[in-house]
């Protein structure tokens, strides 16, 4: 999954990508969380302003408890069931992403899912583009860029070292040892110009 890390890169690359836009004017972006295929259970995320009022469309509820498991049906426009199965919310900026996030957990299996993915594009999402939800959870301060290129390790790891190395950068242990490092370097540096501009003071401490 290195799209993951190049889709990151290659926005930070597009000019004025340094100006946040605002969440809210971004489009809801939706896609299969789950390899497509027979299974048990599929999911579905959405991520955006819009997340939460699709999810009621989609199901006829009016209210969902963050971070609570609804069970619930998931209808067509018509009021066909399309299939049943749990909605998880996650409100923003407490999600992956920092926005809206929906999780829809239905049956497995590559009708039900696309069947499911088509109704949450009638409501209005987007598909997501590849590195997309990372992508907007480092453009929301959730994750640098070492943790989303851990991200993209942990899935492609062959094996259990790997993995693990890849699991400790995303829990933020790489990123705050190259902080530290880089605080070091900028505390040497300070003492390196204090000595240049103050060659003949006696109480300049060099070391860190």
């Amino acid at each position: 999954m290195r799209v993951i890390v190049d889709s990151l890169e290659m926005a930070l690359a597009t000019p004025n990508s340094s100006e946040k836009p605002n969440t809210s004017e971004l489009a809801t972006i939706a896609a299969i969380a789950t390899p497509l295929g027979r299974g048990g259970v599929g999911v579905i995320r959405l991520s955006g302003s819009r997340a939460y009022a699709m999810a009621c469309a989609l199901t006829g509820k009016t209210a969902f408890t963050p971070r609570m498991a609804s069970f619930c049906r998931f209808y067509q426009a018509d009021g066909t069931v399309i299939d049943e199965g749990l909605v998880l919310f996650f409100k923003g900026p407490h999600s992956f992403t920092g926005e809206d996030v929906i999780e829809l957990q239905g049956h497995g299996g590559v009708i039900l899912q696309n069947q499911l993915l088509a109704r949450v594009f009638e409501l209005g999402a987007k598909q997501a583009s590849a590195g997309e939800f990372s992508y907007r959870a480092f453009d929301n301060d959730k994750l640098d860029l070492v943790q989303a290129e851990a991200i993209a390790d942990a899935i492609d790891a062959t094996s259990a070292a790997a993995a693990s190395s890849a699991i400790r950068s995303l829990s933020g242990e790489f990123s705050q040892k190259i902080n530290q490092l880089l605080e070091q370097l900028i505390h040497l540096r300070l003492h390196v110009e204090a000595a240049i501009d103050f060659p003949d003071e006696e109480d300049v401490d060099f070391f860190i």
